[in-house]
Formats: C-alpha cells, structure tokens, sequence
C-alpha cells in the first residue's frame, strides 16, 4: 500500500508546480522600477523605418514631451496596445516608435493591419536601442520630457484604463 502511494508523489508534485505558475503566469502584472528614470534618453543613432535615408537619433526627443513606444510586429500584446495608442495619438500626444528587432516588411504589414499612431518610427533590428533602454520583451513605454529626460517606464502594453489613469495624467503632468 505504501509503494502505491509513492507513485502518486511525482503526480502531486507536477499538480502543485502547476499551479504555481498558473497563479504566476495569470496573475497581474506588476511595474517593475527602471533605472533610467531621472536619466537622458541613451544615446543613437539608427534610421528610420518609414524612411532609411532618415538617421534618428537622441536629440530628437528635445522641445517635445513624446511617448516612446517600444514595439514589434512578433508581439502579440502589441496588437491589443495598438488602439490606446491610436486614441493618444487622437488626443494630441506625440508618439515615436521603437520597431524593436523586427524585418522591415513585417512592420510595415503590422502597421497596414492595425494603424500607424507613430510620429516617427525608429528601426532597431539588432536591438542595441532596446538593450540600452533596458527593455526584456515588448511592448514597453518611456515616457520623455522636453529636455529629452525620461520620465515614465511603462512594462507592458498600455491598456484601455492605463490611458487615463496613467499616461494621460504622467504626460500632464510632466508637460507643466
């Protein structure tokens, strides 16, 4: 009777593991501090997806407080973000676009599908713009002031109550 109760150990096992990162998986996502807040937007220069020719770099982020939104065209919650960012674009906000490790052609088709909310659209195939930014998977969002200072991380993709709970409120509050 005792060896059929050991066969049932590893069953138990797997169920509590289970659960675990069920639970962990399922559960909120939590902000995480960045260490970049309080510091200038690092330091590129990288093209432009829309246009090649066009080099981007920091300086572009001095006179405008601008959402960066880090993004790619493989990420599935970039689709679920991508009418909060086509609604701050309608209310104003200035949004530049980080095209994170992505293929040229397969941003451009995410964009024809879902909308383009980007004043700009930085192409950062290798990752280097991300790596600098701290970033570990997309979507995530800085949000940069006039001095080209960020000011805002965001983890994640912006839901529909982050834009008025959050974003709207940071991007007031920083413009004043």
């Amino acid at each position: 009777m005792k060896r059929r109760l050991y066969l049932f150990v590893p069953l138990i096992l797997f169920v509590c593991l289970a659960v675990i990162l069920w639970y962990g998986i399922g559960s909120s996502q939590k902000p995480r501090a960045s260490a970049l807040i309080s510091t200038p937007f690092p330091e590129f220069t990288l093209k432009g997806l829309d246009n090649p020719a066009e080099q981007y770099s920091s300086t572009m982020f001095k006179g405008h407080v601008t959402l960066v939104n880090v993004w790619g065209s493989w990420c599935p919650t970039c689709v679920q973000e991508m009418p909060q960012l086509l609604q701050l674009q309608q209310r104003g906000v200035r949004i530049v676009g980080v095209d994170y490790k992505d293929d040229r052609q397969d941003a451009d088709q995410f964009l024809n599908n879902y909308g383009d909310p980007f004043q700009s659209i930085i192409a950062d195939p290798s990752g280097s713009l991300g790596f600098n930014l701290g970033v570990y998977g997309a979507p995530e969002s800085f949000i940069v002031d006039s001095n080209g200072v960020i000011r805002y991380h965001h983890t994640g993709y912006i839901t529909p109550q982050d834009v008025n709970s959050v974003i709207m409120p940071t991007l007031k509050r920083i413009a004043e």
